[in-house]
């Protein structure tokens, strides 16, 4: 699959799956540098917002979006993933004042390789936001063409309402 990166065309290591697919296991590591296993998140509702880099101003406007909404969704789980280390994502939910949004760094690859979000050539994650049901099925996916533009929040919202 292609993506733009400022207008240049970039591809990503795969074709991510589609909606009706099962989200395929993968890992990622939290503020506390414990694995998080995608299995862990069964059960209930899962938003992925996907951002190639949290000290970027698209990806921080992106994260606190969703961050801002995380209230109104009690029995959901949000997750940010980017490729960033956990030490800089915890330096930018402190200058950011973020306290209750999961951003979990995909460091190790797990999740850029599993979900074909890797861009090999950048070393990020293509800008997509995901839904799954609480069994992990894909209800919405949205890969955003240029990464350097925002996503549809409120469709990916509305979703969850669905879900909720």
């Amino acid at each position: 699959m292609k993506v733009t990166f400022k207008g240049k065309t970039t591809e990503l290591i795969g074709d991510p799956a589609n909606v009706n697919d099962q989200f395929d296991d993968f890992y990622v590591i939290n503020k506390e540098n414990k694995r998080v296993d995608s299995k862990d998140l069964h059960g209930k509702p899962t938003l992925i917002s996907v951002v190639p880099d949290i000290d970027t101003s698209v990806c921080s406007i992106q994260t606190k979006k969703f961050n801002q909404k995380m209230d109104e969704y009690p029995g959901v789980n949000f997750l940010t993933i980017s490729t960033n280390t956990v030490a800089e994502q915890q330096n930018w939910c402190a200058a950011e004042n973020v306290k209750n949004m999961q951003l979990v760094s995909d460091t190790e690859g797990s999740f850029g390789k599993t979900s074909k979000l890797l861009i090999p050539t950048m070393g990020i994650l293509a800008r997509s936001v995901w839904v799954l049901d609480k069994n992990g099925k894909i209800v919405y996916r949205q890969i955003v063409d240029e990464i350097t533009d925002e996503p549809d929040y409120e469709k990916a919202l509305d979703q969850l309402k669905e879900l909720n």
